[in-house]
């Protein structure tokens, strides 16, 4: 029985790939943003542990790990949850910028930081979800692209760090998927949402766990998930 910790377990693909891992008996560590969230989590996925720690505010993560108890292994660190705030260039204030990277970039890479010596210890596997913006970048998107750029030069910088370790590390770059933050980055580009449109959730829960349980002997590095209508 393999634990996971996830970031982004309440919607979208975070919380496909929840409740895949649990039907299927695995423990789950679920981040919560804050003790109200930690609850809802708590009866949303029973028998699963909560963390608290708020990605939007990255320094204080340490401290907020340091008032909990901490898992003594982990074989998945699930970095799944993301915030978007469209906009050009020209538009874009500091708080902007700092949204997106402290949530997209930062939070991640200092939870991996704090988690490190679980994870060595049981030679286990770090999975970012990017994006396609991690890729390519396009007007209007600057900020977020920026901080997806970053989170493939994280996760490329890892895994290098820690093959000796063990630990494998895989970037998942999924195109538009039916989500919460979708339907939001519809809305600020003035458009209308149509979910049937984009790819399922289930789908790419199905890449991640292809990624995650795939034997020891291979790695996935990465892998991009497009729309296939």
């Amino acid at each position: 029985m393999a634990t996971h910790l996830i970031t982004g377990a309440g919607s979208g693909i975070g919380a496909a790939v929840a409740r895949r891992l649990q039907e299927r008996g695995d423990d789950l560590v679920l981040l919560a943003r804050d003790a109200g969230r930690a609850k809802e989590f708590a009866e949303r996925y029973p028998g699963a542990r909560t963390l608290v720690g708020d990605l939007g505010n990255p320094d204080r993560l340490s401290w907020a790990f340091g008032q909990q108890a901490m898992p003594e292994r982990i074989d998945t660190l699930l970095h799944i949850a993301g915030v978007v705030e469209l906009g050009e260039v020209g538009e874009l204030t500091p708080k902007a910028w700092h949204f997106q990277i402290d949530a997209n970039l930062i939070a991640p890479a200092e939870i991996t930081r704090l988690l490190l010596p679980q994870l060595r210890v049981a030679q286990g596997h770090v999975l970012f979800v990017n994006s396609g913006a991690g890729l390519n970048a396009h007007a209007g998107w600057s900020a977020y692209a920026a901080s997806k750029h970053g989170l493939k030069a994280l996760a490329d910088s890892l895994r290098h760090e820690e093959h000796g370790n063990g630990v494998r590390v895989t970037s998942v770059y999924p195109g538009r998927t039916a989500s919460p933050m979708q339907a939001k980055v519809h809305q600020q580009e003035g458009k209308e949402y149509d979910a049937e449109r984009w790819i399922d959730p289930e789908s790419v829960a199905t890449t991640i766990l292809m990624a995650i349980d795939l034997p020891r002997d291979a790695e996935v590095n990465d892998l991009t998930v497009r729309p296939g209508r």
